[in-house]
């Protein structure tokens, strides 16, 4: 009976969190929807997207000589990219993700949900096959598949301190988007994408932290303590450690980023205080990028 309940109301909260989380995500997406076909890009396809000049190498049959004729130069058809690419959603889920220092900011993992969330929505809108990694899930098109990343999204995570990215078999040459704090153990995270670039998967990594997390505004005697309570420090000063704190701070920064630049990836670190269209807009050209 004790356990019938317990699941009850974990079905009873998660079934309250996502109507919120698809309906921000979704007000979200609204705000950088690039019209009706989302990201366009030249490639192979039917659809006409605009004309550009003649260069060196096109074929002649590549040229619309009915445009062409009402200038000096020859002009070719660009067509809209239309086969579906495949993109892997990580969201971090460990405890440490829960962390918010001000009860005006989201936690990082609402903020980390939320961009992911409508992430999926305008891929998979735009005619991509998106998945979540905890779903085990090969990516997939649809408003189904929506729901199914959304119910994913809000799920209980593992219980960890600090979360580790996995892409499970995402096929070679896909796309993937790790969204964390990362300051957990970088051994893994340069594991798996070490390992996502050697089966020519490209993506983004997209830092979230709290801004308390930036700053270190303690002074005093502080005791700080992780989200699962595995790590404890007391200490009667902590303005002393700031300093040393920002250098290890933007040591891990330069790390990711270095990670990013040899594996062919994008790095960028935003805050829960910073507006979330700004970091939705980045990650969604950091896909285009990776094509």
């Amino acid at each position: 009976m004790i356990r019938s309940t317990a699941l009850r109301a974990r079905a009873e909260n998660l079934a309250q969190n996502l109507p919120a989380l698809l309906a921000d995500a979704e007000h979200l997406a609204a705000t950088v929807m690039l019209g009706d076909h989302g990201r366009r890009r030249a490639g192979l396809g039917d659809e006409f997207w605009q004309y550009r000049s003649a260069t060196t190498g096109d074929a002649a049959r590549l040229i619309d000589w009915r445009r062409s004729a009402r200038s000096d130069a020859n002009f070719v058809q660009q067509k809209e990219w239309q086969a579906a690419q495949s993109v892997m959603l990580w969201v971090d889920s460990s405890q440490s993700m829960d962390f918010a220092s001000d009860k005006g900011l989201p936690s990082k993992a609402d903020r980390a949900r939320l961009l992911a969330m409508a992430t999926a929505i305008l891929l998979i809108r735009g005619g991509e096959r998106v998945s979540l990694a905890t779903l085990g899930q090969p990516p997939r098109q649809g408003e189904l598949q929506l729901a199914q990343i959304a119910n994913g999204l809000v799920a209980k995570g593992d219980g960890a301190d600090y979360g580790s990215p996995s892409l499970g078999a995402l096929q070679a040459n896909s796309r993937a988007i790790f969204v964390s704090d990362f300051l957990g153990d970088m051994a893994a995270v340069s594991h798996e994408l070490s390992s996502a670039a050697d089966r020519g998967i490209k993506g983004a990594m997209v830092q979230i932290l709290d801004p308390l997390e930036e700053t270190f505004n303690f002074a005093g005697r502080t005791i700080f303590e992780s989200m699962g309570r595995s790590v404890r420090h007391e200490t009667l000063k902590a303005s002393e450690l700031r300093v040393r704190y920002q250098e290890r701070l933007a040591a891990r920064k330069g790390e990711l980023a270095e990670l990013a630049k040899s594996t062919g990836w994008h790095y960028s670190c935003y805050h829960t205080s910073d507006p979330a269209q700004a970091a939705l807009l980045w990650i969604y050209g950091s896909v285009e990028k990776a094509h």
